[in-house]
């Protein structure tokens, strides 16, 4: 039952960002290892549309969203599998509550932040990373986030947020993170 009101907010969630869900869902999970784009046929809208578009304004603090710890906003990371770029399912809610911040704030600037566990070469890690932040800022792009409003650079595997050998500590490092100015 959990589940079934889980995925019910999270589909009024994607239906709030004002386009088709399924197509940026799917054009979102697009694991790119050749290096070429995602599909020409979705473009990235540009404008919200209509009354679906709300504020994401926190009913508990009358501060800044972001900061506000029980507002989605306030989750900064979307991990991923090993050897993996495509955006899992469960970390889509929070790349989403992302792009309609950033689409109904303009004037607003992000970084992500791509990392990888210490497994594979320096280089390959490097890359990595950056496809996890390229995925990222693209899923972010399709539901309506400005393509200048988005950085998106590779840490590899300097930035661990585990420092440990083991797959616990490796889960934690495949990441992408979403940083603000001033965080």
């Amino acid at each position: 039952m959990k589940r079934l009101i889980f995925a019910v907010a999270v589909s009024a969630m994607l239906a709030g960002c004002g386009s088709s869900p399924n197509k940026e869902q799917e054009s979102a999970a697009v694991e790119d290892r050749s290096g070429a784009t995602a599909s020409s046929q979705q473009k990235p809208q540009t404008q919200p549309t209509g009354p679906t578009s709300k504020p994401l304004e926190s009913s508990s603090m009358s501060g800044n969203p972001l900061k506000d710890p029980s507002n989605i906003l306030s989750k900064r990371s979307v991990y991923f599998e090993l050897d993996s770029n495509v955006v899992k399912e469960e970390f889509k809610p929070v790349v989403a509550a992302h792009a309609r911040y950033l689409q109904q704030n303009r004037g607003v600037k992000m970084t992500v932040q791509g990392n990888a566990d210490e497994r594979g070469s320096r280089e390959y890690n490097l890359a990595l990373g950056q496809r996890r932040a390229d995925a990222v800022k693209q899923a972010m792009q399709l539901l309506g986030a400005q393509p200048d409003q988005i950085e998106s650079v590779s840490f590899g595997e300097e930035k661990p947020k585990a420092t440990g050998h083991d797959e616990a500590s490796w889960a934690e490092n495949r990441r992408a993170d979403l940083a603000y100015p001033n965080d």
